[in-house]
């Protein structure tokens, strides 16, 4: 916060930020004449969407003082925007004004008292913010009269010839607003300067324990050196510098190939002319020689060649200046002429400060245990200030074929680069275009971009309106990005690389679409993906509907929209982005288990636009699901949290590393978790959402020659874990990965014999599983479903109605079913491998039978790696992991979400994770996490000592679904509902119920409302395939809403609940924007009832008016309202709502 004084001597508390949308009403209001006489006719919407920089200026109460937009060409269509530069520079003194360090005012707008210092003071933010910034300039074919402010600031180019027709051209220089720092060497009389910076940094600091002293100042070396920056002759930042680098440690935990090993590599020189003969196979064999000496360098973390680098040992600087640190990296470089590399090191929990925007980061592996971050300059990157952006020519072909020479897919960019050069083309005759990023001469990146031919597509299926005004930007300006590479000494000059290509394409927006390993569409080289991802956001993708497109016909949505595309990620690049900082976390955040609560929480973290998560890692037993195809696997049931179209749309293989293994320990002291495979993987913050697995079964081992039931069974052999061999035709099924083995081995070495199939559990997953192995081919006469005794409460289905249905369909397909079974023995208590027959206790006689497959479905439970690892580190465990209502177990850095876990018994509650929505509580605990990182968050508030009593209530619903035998389509949608409840179960009023057709027949639709008369429960059987994400947004939806559907029923006019819900009125309820809609509704009516009464009262009062005649008034008020916000939905919607009508249609 400042203080600036207006011209009357008015003083307010003020703050500059970036612009919003929603500042555009107020920043219009102060758009005057004398405005509009220097900058024209001006659209705030469209200027806010695509200025590189708009910046508001307000005081405390939030009001709007000023206002400056800034581009990066001049204002109107004095000159192309593409061609400002050689314009400027023929008929102005301008030569020092390029497109890095130049910017463009288009609009300066201030209420009239606080003019002139509004304008200062947008200045020196704009200048601070921007460090590259050099020159802002008002050039505008315009020549109104100057708002004094800018008179007092910009000065007249001084002009060099007659442009065409006259114009406004004027400069301001940094040196007025901000200038940069004076760097000079270090004196003895600075340390007590320099001490001050250091005590103010202890709380967040960047080096470990620095020491300085007056003699370490005073002392000088030619590998050390020390250096101050001033202003005013005040001393406001300090660094030193050594050349003493052990490269080791750095080879050995860093991959150092792309910057040469940060040595001088000796090249052998040749000693005759017989050495010379060939060239080429000289200059082979020396790279050969150099890459095997930095492959054995980074392989063993010996050094080869010279020490080509230097380090910074410390450094603080003034937070005021802070932005300011990159005037020390000239001077620094200059101290050390014979190395070419500055680096530093810094904690890996350590924000990341302004002198880092200049570094490169150099990624680490997951199981990297150096708790420090790497980043790298290059003497080179000091020459970006003059790097030239300009379009690809054809003699720039040699220096990009060797630029990208040992990239993957690199032969897909020259094929594209070729057809540029060839039509401007690619083979679908779509526009390409094709830039070059050149320092010195040398071609040091390239960018090929491609005009976005599925837009719309684009735009009905991600959330691009998060970012963008859709509107206001045309169709021709949308690119997608098909190629880019960048030398990483040069990765800092990145968004900049990206503002030029889009001011020289004429483009306003870039996406770059990131396919899955498991699809083939991937054809685009990106190098690195890291430096992309770093200037775009992620995109989420957009829930869709489930059209029923015959139905529906012309009114149908387009085509574009409705057909099918592979699936991808997306990321976008604006102009408003292309100078909007990202937040760079380094913290090493781990997450265990591949759960719904665990890709949910990296979901969250993955999906924040405005920060960048630099180390997030998951450990999953068999990798990503995302790595295998979802599609006709079968076995198991489904929360339908998360298909394979759903994880193709999240930028997990881009922003996530992936550790394939169990945890097998955890060791909170030196804080990293150890792996099945033998890694040991560090945290600054662990996430354990493993969830609970089927466990093998263990055969209490009774003897058998003796009758036995299960009544005189111990209760607790049945909870005893198996430690023997696991038979080969032995399958616990838990994940994707154990499904599609079982499925393979089925196919190859059980569906055409004759034995039988054991399934063995009693939850829902039997019967998906009865119903897979029915579809492959395998005679229910085979299959024989052993169900364990079941536990009190506990029931597959809800639903009586279902339930009959399935034992109906398993009792026509001959699958025999055996209850309240008990494994015994296994092969008669001998060796298990292979399993040919099972024998079980049960309420009577043993069942012996014979076995060709048995699966396992289970006992679950805590994996036993999982419990070793929890209950060794000493967390509290208590059949489950215990954590509080915030997620938090008794170890700060550790948190825990999902069924694992169960709530500390201070809390006296019968609810546990298990109950709820493992998505939803993954969000949850994602959105804690965000309050450590999230600079724009406060930090999370501890609870009161009262509060901290109550269990956290979660409302998404528990879904759960899949296919049964019968070939029937499972749905069922409840709210959530403790397990473990003590009391009687509440009756639910049997006249709230919404029932259609029967199980017979394949059409089951029943639902369920509460007392509120929301929908409560949803249960689904049909013979046909389901339009699940429609009937998940049924939950909690008025009946109202849904076309007043009791009133309806209860009348007998709804015979067929699908027929109902495919009808064209329902379709809005299916959008995913209906929800906001639905509280914009809801805000509108309360706004309305508080407004009715002091209406009524004024009416009564001003003419006696009678309170029917009033009531009528009001309640046509608001129903104007509503109906004024419908329209706004549908109008705005119109592309996926094409079956209601909008305005100006009829």
């Amino acid at each position: 916060m400042r203080t600036i004084t207006s011209a009357s001597g008015q003083k307010e508390t003020i703050l500059v930020r970036r612009s919003e949308s929603a500042d555009a009403q107020e920043i219009g209001s102060l758009i005057g004449p004398s405005a509009q006489a220097v900058f024209g006719r001006v659209n705030v919407i469209e200027l806010l969407e695509k200025a590189n920089l708009a910046v508001t200026l307000t005081n405390e109460k939030d009001d709007i003082l000023a206002h400056a937009s800034f581009f990066d060409h001049p204002i109107g269509d004095l000159v192309d925007q593409a061609q400002w530069e050689p314009f400027l520079q023929k008929h102005f003194r301008a030569e020092k004004c390029t497109p890095l360090n130049t910017l463009f005012l288009h609009l300066f707008v201030a209420q009239t008292n606080f003019s002139s210092a509004s304008a200062k003071e947008i200045m020196r933010a704009v200048f601070n913010a921007v460090t590259e910034l050099e020159y802002i300039c008002l050039v505008s074919p315009n020549l109104g009269g100057l708002d004094p402010a800018l008179n007092e600031i910009l000065k007249p180019l001084k002009r060099l010839t007659g442009p065409g027709h006259q114009c406004l051209a004027l400069i301001t220089h940094r040196s007025k607003h901000f200038p940069c720092l004076h760097v000079r060497p270090a004196r003895v009389e600075d340390y007590d300067d320099i001490m001050p910076l250091f005590e103010k940094q202890r709380k967040q600091p960047v080096f470990d324990q620095p020491y300085l002293s007056a003699e370490l100042l005073e002392a000088k070396s030619e590998d050390c050196h020390s250096a101050v920056c001033e202003i005013d002759g005040v001393v406001v930042g300090f660094i030193r510098v050594t050349a003493d680098v052990d490269l080791s440690v750095l080879h050995a935990n860093f991959e150092l190939s792309e910057f040469d090993g940060l040595c001088n590599v000796q090249q052998p020189e040749p000693d005759g002319p017989a050495a010379q003969s060939d060239p080429s196979e000289d200059e082979k064999e020396q790279t050969q020689t150099s890459t095997l000496q930095q492959e054995e360098a980074q392989s063993t973390g010996t050094v080869s060649g010279k020490s080509n680098a230097f380090c910074i040992q410390l450094f603080v600087i003034d937070k005021e200046y802070e932005t300011r640190s990159v005037d020390f990296i000239p001077h620094i470089f200059k101290l050390f002429p014979d190395l070419n590399f500055c680096i530093i090191t810094v904690p890996s929990g350590a924000p990341v400060f302004p002198l880092l925007q200049n570094f490169v980061r150099v990624p680490s592996g997951p199981t990297n245990l150096l708790s420090r971050e790497l980043y790298i300059c290059h003497r080179a990157g000091l020459w970006a200030l003059s790097v030239e952006v300009r379009p690809a020519v054809p003699a720039d072909r040699p220096a990009v074929s060797s630029l990208v020479k040992d990239l993957n897919l690199s032969e897909f960019l020259l094929q594209d680069l070729d057809r540029f050069y060839e039509s401007h083309c690619d083979t679908n005759a779509v526009p390409l275009q094709a830039f070059v990023s050149e320092a010195d001469g040398e071609v040091v990146g390239i960018v090929i971009i491609r005009d976005e031919q599925d837009i719309e597509f684009i735009r009905g299926h991600y959330n691009i309106e998060n970012f963008i005004y859709f509107s206001h930007h045309r169709h021709e300006e949308h690119a997608q990005m098909r190629h880019f590479v960048l030398k990483p000494i040069f990765q800092h000059f990145t968004k900049h690389l990206f503002k030029e290509v889009l001011r020289l394409a004429h483009k306003s927006c870039l996406y770059h679409r990131l396919y899955p390993p498991c699809h083939s569409h991937e054809n685009s080289c990106v190098h690195h993906l890291d430096v992309v991802l770093n200037c775009a956001v992620p995109v989420r993708p957009r829930r869709q509907i489930i059209y029923p497109l015959e139905e529906l016909g012309m009114n149908a949505p387009s085509r574009q929209l409705t057909e099918y595309q592979a699936p991808f990620a997306l990321s976008l690049i604006s102009r408003k982005l292309t100078m909007e900082p990202k937040v760079a976390i380094n913290a090493r955040i781990v997450v265990v288990g591949a759960s719904d609560t665990g890709l949910s929480v990296l979901e969250v973290l993955c999906f924040c636009p405005h920060l960048r998560f630099n180390k997030l890692t998951l450990i999953s037993t068999h990798g990503f699901p995302g790595d295998y195809s979802h599609e006709d696997v079968g076995f198991l049931s489904t929360s339908h949290a998360y298909s394979s179209r759903d994880l193709a749309q999240i930028p997990v293989h881009s922003c996530v590393s992936v550790v394939t293994g169990k945890m097998v320990g955890i060791n909170r002291k030196s804080k990293y978790v150890r792996v099945s495979g033998g890694e040991k993987v560090p945290y600054d913050h662990l996430v354990l959402c493993t969830g609970l697995q089927y466990q093998v079964p263990c055969p209490t081992g009774v003897d058998l020659s003796q009758p036995i039931t299960n009544s005189q069974l111990q209760l607790q052999s049945a909870h005893r874990r198996y430690s023997g061999p696991v038979p080969s035709n032995l399958f616990t099924l838990n994940d994707l990965h154990d499904c599609m083995a079982a499925r393979h081995w089925l196919h190859a070495n059980f569906v055409e014999l004759e034995d039988n199939a054991i399934v063995y559990g009693n939850s829902i997953d039997v019967y998906t599983t009865i119903e897979t192995l029915l579809s492959l081919g395998i005679r229910g006469s085979r299959i024989r479903l052993v169900l364990p005794p079941p536990e009190p409460g506990m029931s597959c289905f809800t639903d009586s109605a279902v339930d009959k249905a399935v034992t109906r369909a398993m009792e026509s397909a001959e699958v025999q079913i055996h209850h309240n079974c008990v494994l015994a023995q296994m092969n008669h208590g001998e060796q298990p491998e292979p399993l040919t027959s099972v024998s079980f206790t049960t309420d009577a006689e043993p069942l012996h039978l014979h076995c060709g497959v048995f699966i396992n479905l289970s006992n679950k439970g805590v994996d036993y790696d999982a419990f070793k690892s929890i209950n060794k580190s000493f967390l509290v465990f208590d059949s489950r992991l215990v954590i509080t209502s915030t997620f938090s177990t008794n170890d700060p850095f550790i948190y825990s979400a999902g069924p694992l876990t169960i709530f500390s018994h201070h809390y006296y509650t019968e609810w546990s994770h298990a109950d709820f929505n493992s998505k939803e509580l993954g969000q949850e605990l994602a959105a804690m996490l965000l309050h450590l990182f999230d600079p724009t968050l406060e930090p999370a508030d501890e609870p009161p000592a009262e509060m901290d009593c109550l269990v956290p209530m979660y409302k998404q619903a528990k879904i759960q679904g899949g296919k049964l035998p019968g070939g029937y389509n499972y749905l069922h949608v409840t709210k959530p509902t403790a397990s473990n409840l003590t009391g009687p179960a509440v009756e639910r009023l049997q006249d709230r119920g919404v029932v259609t057709g029967r199980v017979e027949t394949g059409d089951y639709f029943c639902l369920h409302l509460d007392r509120y008369e929301q929908v409560e429960t949803l249960t689904c059987l049909s013979l046909k395939p389901l339009p699940v994400s429609n009937y998940l947004c049924l939950y909690g939806k008025h009946e109202q809403l849904l076309g007043q559907l009791l009133g309806r029923y209860n009348e007998g006019l709804i015979r067929d609940l699908y027929s109902f819900f495919r009808e064209s009125r329902c379709l809005a309820i299916f959008h995913d924007r209906f929800s906001d809609f639905e509280k914009e509704l809801r805000q509108i009516v309360s706004k309305t009832l508080k407004g009715d009464e002091s209406k009524k009262q004024a009416m009564t009062e001003e003419d006696g008016s009678n309170s029917l005649h009033m009531d009528s008034f009001l309640h046509e008020e608001s129903r104007a309202a509503l109906r004024s916000s419908t329209v706004k939905y549908l109008t705005f919607n119109r592309n996926l709502l094409p079956m209601f009508a909008h305005p100006g249609q009829l």
